[in-house]
């Protein structure tokens, strides 16, 4: 599978930024006067509220120990590593996974849902854990949920949980430091005004004109 080239389309998208939106919306009513601006808020540029609530969601745990090794082995399948930057798992993506699913609970079930179901298919064909199986048999499964349009009908289930899990790596991948570097993208960078080009100056007959 060419991942990486996909995804680097895909991170880019409506769909995968739709969870970065809904993550950063502000609550819709706040009726309580504003907190006076602390050494904190100042140097991050936040809002009191808002580390309050990130501290509290990154203080909860969500998923168990073995949804998490599922997801990390499941977010480097969909951004392995290469020679351009690292994986999913090195920019943190399962721990941004963890957070965004804490932060906008309508990923709860559908994400739970799909690790078990993955599990109950592995075990039903290789009598163990998508995470106990080999690379072989996880790239095997993979591939079959992949591709929307070529999997069988009864995969129909995990092909919505893989859509959902690659939109939050890709997500989170996109969004690092190390995404952008990976697709890049460099953004407003100072440089210095060297004059029009000769070429525009002759173009408009102007090569002998002093500005």
């Amino acid at each position: 599978m060419n991942r990486r080239d996909s995804l680097k389309a895909l991170g880019l998208t409506a769909i995968s930024t739709s969870v970065i939106i809904e993550a950063c919306k502000q609550p819709e009513t706040k009726t309580e006067a504003a907190a006076a601006p602390t050494e904190e808020t100042k140097e991050t540029g936040r809002e009191q509220w808002e580390l309050d609530r990130d501290k509290k969601l990154k203080a909860e745990t969500f998923f168990t120990k073995h949804e998490m090794a599922t997801i990390t082995i499941l977010a480097d399948i969909i951004i392995p590593k290469d020679d351009v930057s690292g994986s999913a798992s090195d920019a943190k993506v399962p721990e941004f996974i963890e957070f965004i699913v804490k932060d906008i609970p309508e990923h709860k079930v559908p994400m739970r849902g799909g690790l078990k179901w993955l599990d109950i298919y592995c075990f039903n064909k290789f009598q163990k854990s998508f995470a106990d199986a080999s690379e072989k048999e996880r790239i095997s499964v993979v591939d079959e949920i992949a591709y929307p349009k070529k999997a069988r009908p009864e995969m129909l289930p995990g092909v919505k949980f893989f859509n959902r899990m690659r939109d939050l790596t890709a997500s989170g991948f996109y969004t690092t430091e190390m995404g952008v570097k990976d697709i890049g993208y460099v953004g407003n960078s100072p440089n210095q005004w060297a004059g029009v080009p000769d070429d525009v100056l002759k173009q408009y007959g102007m090569q002998n004109v002093k500005i």
